[in-house]
Protein backbone atom coordinates (compact mmCIF):
# COMPACT_ATOMS: atom_id res chain seq x y z
CA UNK A 1 0.00 0.00 0.00
CA UNK A 2 1.22 2.83 -1.48
CA UNK A 3 1.88 6.05 1.54
CA UNK A 4 -0.32 9.08 1.86
CA UNK A 5 0.85 12.30 0.83
CA UNK A 6 2.69 14.49 3.58
CA UNK A 7 -0.75 16.70 3.34
CA UNK A 8 -3.25 13.47 4.34
CA UNK A 9 -0.79 12.46 7.24
CA UNK A 10 -0.72 15.86 8.53
CA UNK A 11 -4.27 15.91 8.69
CA UNK A 12 -4.47 12.51 10.16
CA UNK A 13 -1.92 13.51 13.17
CA UNK A 14 -3.15 17.00 13.84
CA UNK A 15 -6.93 14.82 14.11
CA UNK A 16 -5.53 12.55 16.46
CA UNK A 17 -4.21 15.65 18.09
CA UNK A 18 -6.81 17.06 18.28
CA UNK A 19 -8.97 13.97 19.67
CA UNK A 20 -6.83 14.09 22.62
CA UNK A 21 -6.81 18.34 23.75
CA UNK A 22 -3.49 18.90 22.10
CA UNK A 23 -3.39 22.20 20.79
CA UNK A 24 -1.21 22.18 17.41
CA UNK A 25 0.31 24.88 15.64
CA UNK A 26 1.91 24.15 11.92
CA UNK A 27 2.75 27.20 9.54
CA UNK A 28 1.15 26.78 6.22
CA UNK A 29 3.29 27.70 2.96
CA UNK A 30 2.13 30.12 0.46
CA UNK A 31 1.64 30.82 -3.16
CA UNK A 32 3.69 34.33 -3.79
CA UNK A 33 3.39 33.79 -7.52
CA UNK A 34 2.28 30.81 -9.89
CA UNK A 35 4.25 28.11 -9.25
CA UNK A 36 6.58 29.92 -6.28
CA UNK A 37 5.59 28.53 -2.95
CA UNK A 38 7.22 29.58 0.13
CA UNK A 39 6.55 29.52 4.06
CA UNK A 40 7.25 33.01 5.47
CA UNK A 41 9.21 33.05 8.29
CA UNK A 42 11.94 35.48 9.94
CA UNK A 43 14.50 32.93 11.03
CA UNK A 44 16.06 29.96 10.06
CA UNK A 45 14.93 27.40 7.71
CA UNK A 46 13.90 23.81 8.36
CA UNK A 47 11.89 23.83 11.94
CA UNK A 48 9.58 21.17 12.33
CA UNK A 49 6.33 20.75 10.77
CA UNK A 50 4.06 21.04 13.88
CA UNK A 51 4.23 22.18 17.54
CA UNK A 52 1.74 19.98 19.98
CA UNK A 53 1.29 21.27 23.64
CA UNK A 54 -0.66 19.33 25.65
CA UNK A 55 -1.46 20.56 29.76
CA UNK A 56 -0.67 17.54 31.20
CA UNK A 57 1.15 15.44 27.99
CA UNK A 58 3.66 18.00 27.90
CA UNK A 59 5.01 19.72 24.28
CA UNK A 60 7.04 18.69 21.18
CA UNK A 61 7.96 19.34 18.17
CA UNK A 62 7.59 17.25 15.06
CA UNK A 63 8.72 16.86 11.68
CA UNK A 64 6.55 14.68 9.44
CA UNK A 65 8.34 12.58 6.30
CA UNK A 66 6.55 10.64 3.68
CA UNK A 67 7.83 8.43 1.01
CA UNK A 68 11.29 8.42 0.57
CA UNK A 69 11.70 11.93 1.93
CA UNK A 70 14.25 12.41 4.28
CA UNK A 71 15.37 14.80 6.89
CA UNK A 72 17.12 17.68 5.36
CA UNK A 73 20.69 19.35 7.15
CA UNK A 74 18.72 22.15 8.62
CA UNK A 75 15.98 19.75 9.92
CA UNK A 76 18.64 18.37 11.88
CA UNK A 77 19.97 21.29 12.81
CA UNK A 78 16.46 22.33 14.52
CA UNK A 79 16.01 18.80 15.72
CA UNK A 80 19.54 18.83 17.43
CA UNK A 81 19.12 22.20 18.80
CA UNK A 82 15.80 21.37 20.09
CA UNK A 83 16.87 18.57 21.73
CA UNK A 84 19.66 19.51 23.24
CA UNK A 85 17.51 22.25 24.76
CA UNK A 86 15.80 19.34 26.45
CA UNK A 87 12.85 19.31 24.17
CA UNK A 88 10.43 16.33 22.81
CA UNK A 89 11.35 16.08 19.18
CA UNK A 90 9.98 13.27 16.54
CA UNK A 91 10.52 12.68 13.09
CA UNK A 92 6.82 10.65 12.13
CA UNK A 93 6.20 8.47 9.34
CA UNK A 94 3.04 6.71 8.33
CA UNK A 95 3.75 3.56 9.27
CA UNK A 96 4.50 5.17 12.82
CA UNK A 97 0.96 5.61 13.06
CA UNK A 98 0.53 3.27 15.78
CA UNK A 99 3.20 4.54 18.36
CA UNK A 100 2.05 8.01 17.38
CA UNK A 101 -1.55 7.31 18.62
CA UNK A 102 -0.23 5.87 21.78
CA UNK A 103 1.74 8.62 22.89
CA UNK A 104 -0.84 11.17 21.71
CA UNK A 105 -3.19 9.66 24.08
CA UNK A 106 -1.38 9.97 27.18
CA UNK A 107 2.41 7.95 26.85
CA UNK A 108 4.64 10.15 27.74
CA UNK A 109 7.24 7.75 27.63
CA UNK A 110 7.01 6.43 24.14
CA UNK A 111 10.39 5.81 22.48
CA UNK A 112 11.29 8.57 19.83
CA UNK A 113 10.93 7.80 16.48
Amino acid sequence: MADPSEAEFQKAVITLAKLHRWKVMHTQPAQVRPGKWITPNIGDQGFPDLVMVHPIRGTMFVELKVGKNEVSNTQWEWINALEDAGQEVHVWRPKDLEKISTRLSGERSASKL
